[in-house]
């Protein structure tokens, strides 16, 4: 019965807002930002997933819409939006955590063509695994491993267009993680996560990830359009070295710079000035 009335909603609320969306996207936000707190409520795993495709469904029609690059919900806290500045990428994500600690993401990836103007989107969904993302593997949107993207700018990369992405995944409750990626476009639906162009001087990662303790608080940023900041992360005693739940920040900072398409490493920067 409690299934049943979770589905009229979702098909109420999907047949209410698709012109709506299209047309005044923020006519949206409040019921949005509703059911984003309902998600954050103690209620029922079965409850908390209806809400969930009741956003989704909302959310299929915003991305398709003709204004979603140039607009953003303002008073929705828990859903990431970000567009590059070319213009030409939005990324939406969110995550659902459930009372069993099970920690899913969703992502909309929107792309749209600078000279036909016509737009893609690419829906994911990924969960928290206790093992790190692969800093030496592909990953496609079907094996999308799952992130909340808060930042992201282009740059050519052997006379192509791709895109530098900053996550984090909150994993469980000892362990955080952010990550710096590469996300690369094909033909149709086709996206790739990971490129060979971050190099540490000794060899070249698809992509860079960060773990440590979920007490801490790790920076990560574009300095500019081509440098990335970040703490440098210790563990809080050499004894739990190697055991990221008991890493943070050490009060120095590391940086990658583009040159000639690669991303490059260089420890313990001086950023005293900024």
């Amino acid at each position: 019965m409690k299934r049943n009335r979770l589905a009229l909603l979702l098909i109420l609320v999907i047949f209410a807002f698709p012109s709506i969306a299209q047309v005044k996207p923020l006519a949206v936000s409040d019921s949005l930002g509703k059911l984003f707190s309902r998600l954050r409520e103690n209620i029922p795993a079965e409850k908390k997933l209806g809400i969930n495709d009741s956003i989704t469904g909302i959310l299929d029609s915003y991305a398709a819409s003709d204004t979603v690059f140039n607009h953003k919900f303002s008073n929705l806290r828990f859903l990431g939006q970000v567009t590059a500045p070319d213009s030409l990428l939005k990324i939406i994500t969110w995550n659902l955590i459930l009372d069993d600690g099970a920690n899913y993401y969703f992502c909309y990836l929107i792309k749209r063509d600078r000279k036909e103007g016509a737009g893609r989107i690419i829906k994911m969904k990924g969960s928290y695994t206790d093992k790190a993302e692969r800093a030496d593997t592909l990953y496609s949107a079907k094996d999308w491993y799952g992130a909340l993207y808060y930042d992201l700018k282009p740059f050519e990369y052997n006379g192509s267009t791709h895109y530098i992405i900053l996550g984090i995944d909150y994993g469980n409750s000892f362990i955080t993680r952010k990550i710096i990626d590469a996300v690369t476009f094909g033909k149709g639906d086709e996206v790739t996560f990971g490129l060979n162009c971050f190099s540490d001087g000794k060899s070249l990662k698809q992509r860079v990830i960060f773990e440590y303790s979920s007490r801490a608080v790790m920076s990560l940023k574009f300095e500019n359009d081509v440098t990335i900041v970040f703490d440098h992360l210790s563990p809080f005693s050499p004894q739990y070295r190697d055991n990221h739940q008991f890493y943070g920040p050490d009060f120095s900072f590391d940086s990658f710079s583009l040159d000639k398409g690669l991303w490059r490493y260089k420890a313990d920067i001086d950023i005293k000035n900024k």
